[in-house]
């Protein structure tokens, strides 16, 4: 079941970050260039479809490895040992991710206008950078990265 389980996970990662790496890379400049919004907002609502479904897989999968790996949530947050700190590391990361999107959908997104695109280009590239962080961390469960 755990290698399903990983599967999944992996999968919803892929989308979650390869999405915002297309999203920060090569959409993102376009709308700062053009400062025209739309391009963004274009991007967003299709992206959001699977990208949002994506999070919540990976979240839901994560706290299921987390709790094979070690079965009291406790010790996630003791920091005794490499797994502990990952598992926190990863919690400080979603918990990141989460606040960075219900600011951004609750108070960036419904006035975007090309003002206030670099605002939400600043917040486009800090998620960015949590997702490749939250890959970064996850393979260091197997490969010792960090």
């Amino acid at each position: 079941m755990y290698s399903y389980i990983l599967l999944l996970h992996v999968l919803a990662a892929t989308v979650w970050t390869g999405g915002h790496l297309v999203l920060a890379l090569s959409v993102l400049p376009r709308a700062l260039a053009a400062r025209d919004p739309a391009i963004l907002l274009a991007f967003e609502s299709g992206y959001e479809r699977i990208g949002m479904p994506a999070l919540l897989i990976q979240a839901a999968s994560g706290l299921w490895m987390a709790h094979a790996m070690l079965p009291d949530v406790s010790a996630w947050f003791s920091m005794a040992g490499p797994p502990a700190m990952l598992i926190l590391f990863k919690l400080a990361l979603l918990t990141a991710t989460v606040l960075l999107a219900i600011d951004a959908r609750l108070r960036i997104i419904p006035r975007l206008s090309a003002k206030t695109l670099p605002v939400m280009g600043r917040r486009i590239r800090l998620v960015t950078a949590l997702s490749v962080l939250f890959v970064v961390v996850g393979v260091s469960f197997r490969g010792g990265l960090i």
